[in-house]
């Protein structure tokens, strides 16, 4: 019998978990201006750059956590942030610079959706 080689590299999907699905999908619709591609009962699908973003609550305690940290790519961090902070985005950390890249700097700002989950916006920021 052959071995199959494991080799993951396309995220497809994301899940979401949160407590409150309509205000999640206000949240993610409205404040952060995503693309609802489509709702089922209890689960709401948003489109990420090509990466489906699920919001919806985990229906076994197992593997009801908190949600990873996801890092959405923007091209002006500063005034993103700016809009989400006018919005009422509770903040978690302000744009601040990360790392130099060899051909970018690495900015990086961190925040609470409404569902108390972390995200944060990534920018690289071209050198002048």
């Amino acid at each position: 019998m052959s071995e199959h080689k494991v080799s993951l590299s396309t995220i497809r999907q994301i899940l979401i978990n949160v407590k409150d699905l309509a205000r999640a999908t206000a949240f993610y619709r409205d404040t952060l201006g995503m693309k609802l591609l489509f709702e089922f009962p209890g689960m709401a699908f948003f489109d990420a750059g090509g990466v489906r973003l699920y919001l919806g609550r985990a229906d076994n305690a197992d593997v009801d956590h908190p949600a990873s940290i996801l890092y959405y790519l923007v091209t002006d961090i500063v005034a993103t942030h700016e809009s989400l902070v006018a919005k009422g985005v509770d903040v978690v950390a302000e744009p601040r610079f990360i790392a130099p890249m060899p051909d970018h700097d690495l900015w990086l700002a961190d925040y609470r959706d409404s569902e108390g989950n972390i995200f944060a916006l990534m920018s690289e920021v071209p050198r002048a």
